[in-house]
């Protein structure tokens, strides 16, 4: 059983954040105020970590389903859902990506808080530090989320994918377009050491 680290709170949730797992930062933060989830809606938080993006999602939607690489993060999101109330309304699945979801099921809205830090061979060794690295130029793992996502969308369906504008947004938003996606930034915000982080919504 992985140890307590500390507790975050975001407007009425509490998430304890446990040992390897991301602790929400500016980045998640900003995701969560833009968050655009109707009732009724199929929902995929990709990347869940503590579980804040699916945990917010559950209140409205009518399927939740977290997803992560990591065992420590897939243990974490659990224990936030029930401490949340909303367990009941979530499912989690460990795995790369979409490796493990079902192909030819279908969501109305994609999360993905990306590792899309640019980062040295090995620097993905830890759990923890899988969370933000994102390959020499950061896109290692965006770029195959742009590929494989569309196929999980419902007609108009939505992806919001968090980066860095240290992983080239225009070069997704291109990316996106080549998968006759309708994508804009609908959020940014300036960080420390000439770093602003973007919040890209893309609609098929």
């Amino acid at each position: 059983m992985p140890s307590l680290s500390k507790k975050v709170f975001f407007a009425n949730y509490a998430f304890h954040i446990y040992e390897n797992v991301y602790e929400p930062a500016e980045d998640s933060f900003l995701f969560a105020e833009n968050l655009e989830v109707e009732q009724g809606h199929a929902v995929i938080d990709m990347g869940t970590g503590c579980g804040i993006l699916g945990i917010i999602a559950a209140g409205k939607a009518s399927q939740t389903l977290a997803v992560d690489i990591s065992p420590y993060a897939i243990h974490c999101a659990k224990e936030n859902a029930k401490l949340n109330r909303v367990a009941d309304e979530m499912f989690f699945m460990q795995g790369d990506l979409f490796a493990t979801v079902r192909l030819g099921e279908k969501f109305d809205l994609i999360l993905f808080n990306a590792p899309y830090l640019p980062s040295k061979r090995g620097e993905e060794s830890s759990w923890l530090r899988r969370a933000w690295a994102g390959g020499g130029d950061g896109r290692q793992i965006i770029d195959r989320f742009i590929c494989e996502a569309p196929k999980y969308l419902e007609r108009n369906g939505r992806i919001f994918l968090m980066q860095s504008t240290l992983s080239d947004v225009s070069l997704t938003l291109q990316k996106l377009e080549k998968k006759n996606m309708k994508a804009s930034i609908v959020a940014k915000q300036a960080l420390p050491f000439f770093e602003t982080i973007v919040l890209v919504r893309a609609e098929l």
